[in-house]
């Protein structure tokens, strides 16, 4: 089995294969993006730097998913997942404001609270590391059962 991972044209292989899967799975993340994109631009002219904000979340988000997918079947896997994670708590925080946005039309002052939208993210984000960080730890431990195999064989 270790034979067959060492040779070179089974590695180019499973490079090739990562590599066309990340590419898929980020064009179409940028795809779906772009849909959606159409329907969020009537609302991103009463509020400026919309669409940057939600470019740069995009941009780093399929980034941080292309290393997730070429880093597959690696422990480091689940490190650009939780790194995922806490990229989509963090940036929410930031762009959300601590979740008090204001905003002024004219002579009308805005203020929208989405404190509770942000505790709800947050908590399905949380719950997104946990899953994460458990299945690394399970990884771990299949990787060291496997091990412990070879040896007594």
């Amino acid at each position: 089995m270790a034979d067959n991972q060492s040779n070179p044209k089974t590695r180019i292989k499973n490079i090739t294969f990562k590599a066309l899967k990340a590419t898929i799975k980020g064009v179409l993340a940028y795809a779906i993006y772009f849909i959606l994109w159409t329907f969020i631009a009537p609302v991103a002219q009463f509020l400026p730097g919309l669409q940057q904000m939600i470019e740069t979340f995009v941009a780093v988000y399929i980034t941080l998913m292309i290393i997730g997918e070429f880093t597959a079947g690696t422990v480091y896997q689940y490190f650009f997942s939780a790194a995922k994670t806490l990229f989509v708590i963090g940036y929410l925080i930031l762009s959300l404001n601590g979740g008090m946005i204001g905003a002024t039309f004219e002579s009308i002052s805005l203020l929208i609270d989405l404190r509770l939208f942000l505790v709800v993210a947050m908590i399905l984000s949380l719950l997104g590391l946990a899953k994460s960080v458990i299945q690394a730890v399970n990884f771990m431990n299949e990787r060291a059962d496997s091990y412990a195999m070879l040896e007594r064989a």
